[in-house]
């Protein structure tokens, strides 16, 4: 692994550096996750800068400007290069810093690198034990069985979501289906993208040979939507929206309260019985209608309709207080909530950012990964665009001068 003599950071992918040309949310957000762990990411922009870098929001104090909330929230960690792919000597410097590289990750449409002559195959030649990964929309002609007939479609969250089969899913009822909120169709390509790189960069420390790396965001959901799949390939129906319920478990749900809503989820027959209990109506842990999750689930109605009944008389924090730490059940947050609920403080689950002018600090979503020897953070703030182009070109021979 190539050490950077700037960036060493004591996670345990401290030595690990990955040249990352992506841009949007999929592409960073998978190097963020592998720069909380310790590894050197050269984020290369084009002269512009990452297409989300200045869309906002931004806070009232922040004079500066150099980027937004979007952008912030998932390019902490990284070092900011600026490259002009249509120009020569840009492309002789990514060159440069691909040779001191581990891996090499972008987001571009099919064929865009391999015209820039800076494709897999071209930069593989310079470096063998090169790891290049690549998160398209509809996958890489270089793997797979075949090419896709989407493959040179351009897509976006949405457009996985709905492909993948997350949309037909999701929603209260026929024909009111919705995508998820956040967007998975972005972070979870990129989840799956950050567990294949790293699967190929063991390899690559193993053999001493590099590849190539591809998730598909339509694969990714249709992945995420296996529930659906086998659902499909053992009946024959086509799962439509399934609401807050689950189509095999009960109950399993979102409840409505006095002031609110909450999850509870107790379909076990050691859950079941305690909730009834709970609620003051341990008769129905033992009502034949209701006995195991199969009868519960063919009489789902009247299950909803008594826990309803319960959850709707009481506030939120009363059904919680009851029935917490016997069955599984929690809130439904806000992100109000989320700031102010202590689990997030214990966990480390919103960290603070300094902006580069000095203004009012602000948070984000922190890593969910947690290890106890080399711990993850935040050890820099998002970056200026091209704050390190001299530096890190000089690590690799190549002298600029400021503009």
């Amino acid at each position: 692994m190539s050490a950077s003599p700037t960036a060493m950071h004591p996670g345990p992918l401290s030595g690990l550096r990955i040249i990352d040309l992506t841009q949007a949310l999929a592409g960073p957000y998978f190097t963020m996750l592998l720069a909380d762990l310790g590894a050197d990411v050269i984020k290369i922009e084009p002269p512009k800068g990452d297409m989300t870098r200045y869309g906002g929001p931004f806070t009232l104090e922040d004079t500066e400007r150099s980027y937004g909330g979007y952008f912030a929230s998932i390019n902490r960690n990284k070092r900011s290069v600026v490259l002009d792919l249509k120009v020569a000597d840009d492309r002789d410097a990514l060159r440069a810093l691909v040779k001191s590289a581990d891996a090499m990750v972008e987001n571009s449409r099919v064929g865009v690198m391999d015209r820039l002559d800076l494709g897999y195959e071209a930069l593989a030649e310079l470096n063998p034990r090169l790891v290049y990964g690549a998160i398209r929309g509809f996958g890489d002609p270089r793997t797979g069985s075949g090419t896709s007939p989407y493959s040179e479609w351009p897509a976006f969250d949405v457009v996985a979501q709905a492909m993948g089969g997350l949309v037909a899913t999701t929603g209260m009822g026929p024909g009111e289906q919705m995508k998820c909120g956040p967007s998975v169709g972005d972070i979870f390509p990129a989840a799956l993208a950050a567990v294949g790189i790293l699967a190929a960069l063991l390899s690559a420390q193993r053999t001493g040979a590099g590849q190539f790396v591809d998730v598909a965001m339509y694969d990714a959901i249709l992945s995420l939507c296996e529930n659906a799949v086998y659902r499909y390939a053992y009946t024959g129906l086509v799962p439509g929206p399934a609401g807050n319920g689950h189509p095999v478990l009960s109950p399993f749900d979102i409840f409505v309260t006095a002031d609110g809503a909450c999850a509870i989820a107790a379909p076990t027959e050691n859950h079941w019985p305690i909730l009834c209990d709970r609620m003051g109506m341990p008769e129905f842990g033992f009502d034949e209608r209701f006995r195991t999750n199969r009868e519960r689930i063919a009489n789902r109605a009247e299950v909803t309709a008594l826990v309803t009944s319960w959850t709707s008389t009481r506030t939120t924090m009363e059904c919680i207080s009851i029935l917490a730490g016997h069955v599984p059940c929690g809130p439904v947050n806000d992100v109000a909530a989320i700031f102010a609920d202590p689990h997030v403080e214990a966990r480390d689950m919103l960290v603070t950012l300094e902006q580069p002018d000095g203004s009012r600090p602000v948070q984000v979503a922190g890593t969910p990964i947690k290890l106890t020897g080399t711990k993850p953070g935040t050890h820099r703030r998002p970056p200026r665009l091209g704050e390190h182009t001299i530096s890190v070109l000089a690590e690799v021979g190549i002298e600029r001068t400021p503009s």
